[in-house]
């Protein structure tokens, strides 16, 4: 089968949708099938494809960190995605690009799947002054009622979706799919002792420290700084470090609060890291930690408990079944609740953190690439079934 993936975003940015793309990508390919990734890109002023990969000129976005924006509708990408001849366009993203993969597909007349990744309401803050995210948000609403509306097989990675979709107005079946890790790349052994200690000295924490870490984009919405106020009020004497993994525009105003807390010698931060070294930063940790309240099913989350870490996460209802308390993390709701989890793993001894990491890798491991793809192909196969017969009922 010739799938095409329609994103906004594309490596080399890093988050959580382009990472669920190369792990799906990874999959199909695995299977057989054929794939071409559509995406923006705003170093190029022509439309080209190279190692499976469209590119689509396209302007950046200052106010969006790693975002650019491709007009929806271009001849040159058309007769590009025509040549490629796809039998299924699943569009990920719902701006330019992800627009163009809506309006491709009604022209070849071929299944479109669309993907929500995004709980928009909680980035309008990005795009809106304040006066204007009420009516802002409604047209959000407006405009996702119609695109989902429109796809032949609608997909989430948590029932948050499914609830935003209810709240813009779409009726339509809501297919959940959890979201997965890349079980090869993401491992409790991918960085070597050696690396580890290299990595130690590098950021100047101790041998001897229990390290927790986050990894994902440093924007408002991940609260990162909660998380920097809880560790300043409960944990800073102790021999705890906390590892921040990324960049994004809050990473000065989060060095500052960690700055104005007195725990800058605690709190460490790496700026941005290839995809590929982030593996060693799950390795080096002891735990994860976030006080996000806006994922859909992390891919962070799943790619530290690939790699044997504990999540300890603020408590958010809707994605409480991601964790299960004493096997592979713990949820808080207060900042007395978060030492109560971080000092439970700082406790442990070398063979009782071994034996918890190693519980804890258990709880994703049949959750690959390979079960991803072949989970949705199910979608793609029944929705080829159904054009095709539409097309013989028409004749």
């Amino acid at each position: 089968m010739r799938i095409a993936l329609f994103v906004e975003t594309y490596t080399p940015c890093i988050n959580g949708v382009v990472t669920h793309l190369n792990i799906l990508k990874k999959g199909f390919e695995q299977l057989g099938h054929e794939v071409l990734i559509v995406t923006a890109d705003t170093e190029t002023k022509r439309h080209y494809i190279e190692d499976g990969i469209m590119h689509c000129p396209a302007k950046k976005l200052k106010r969006i960190y790693g975002f650019g924006l491709a007009l929806p509708f271009s001849r040159k990408r058309l007769r590009l995605l025509k040549n490629f001849d796809p039998d299924i366009i699943h569009v990920h993203q719902e701006f330019g690009v992800g627009l163009s993969g809506f309006l491709f597909a009604k022209i070849l007349k071929v299944p479109l799947v669309y993907t929500l990744h995004t709980m928009y309401d909680e980035y309008v803050f990005y795009v809106a002054p304040k006066m204007l995210i009420k009516m802002t948000k409604k047209m959000l609403h407006s405009y996702e009622k119609r695109l989902a509306s429109s796809a032949d097989v609608i997909v989430g990675p948590s029932k948050k979706v499914e609830d935003f979709l209810r709240l813009c107005g779409v009726k339509k079946k809501i297919e959940l799919i959890p979201n997965t890790a890349d079980l090869d790349l993401f491992t409790p052994h991918a960085a070597s002792e050696e690396k580890k200690a290299e990595l130690r000295k590098e950021l100047g924490i101790p041998e001897s420290a229990t390290i927790g870490c986050f990894v994902g984009r440093l924007g408002k919405e991940k609260s990162v700084d909660v998380v920097i106020r809880n560790f300043a009020s409960e944990l800073k004497d102790e021999n705890i470090y906390f590892l921040v993994v990324g960049s994004g525009p809050e990473e000065e105003p989060l060095k500052a609060l960690a700055e104005e807390l007195s725990v800058s010698d605690k709190v460490k931060f790496t700026g941005a890291v290839k995809h590929s070294d982030v593996a060693c930063y799950y390795s080096l940790s002891d735990f994860f930690i976030t006080a996000s309240l806006t994922e859909m099913h992390s891919i962070s989350m799943l790619e530290a408990m690939s790699s044997g870490l504990p999540i300890i996460a603020r408590y958010d209802e809707v994605n409480a079944s991601q964790i299960t308390s004493g096997v592979n993390g713990e949820y808080f709701v207060t900042p007395q609740e978060m030492r109560k989890a971080v000092m439970k793993i700082h406790r442990l001894g070398a063979s009782e953190r071994k034996r918890l990491k190693n519980n804890v890798r258990h709880t994703v491991e049949s959750s690959g690439a390979k079960e991803l793809a072949e989970y949705i192909l199910t979608f793609y196969n029944r929705e080829k079934e159904n054009k095709n017969e539409k097309r013989k009922s028409d004749k």
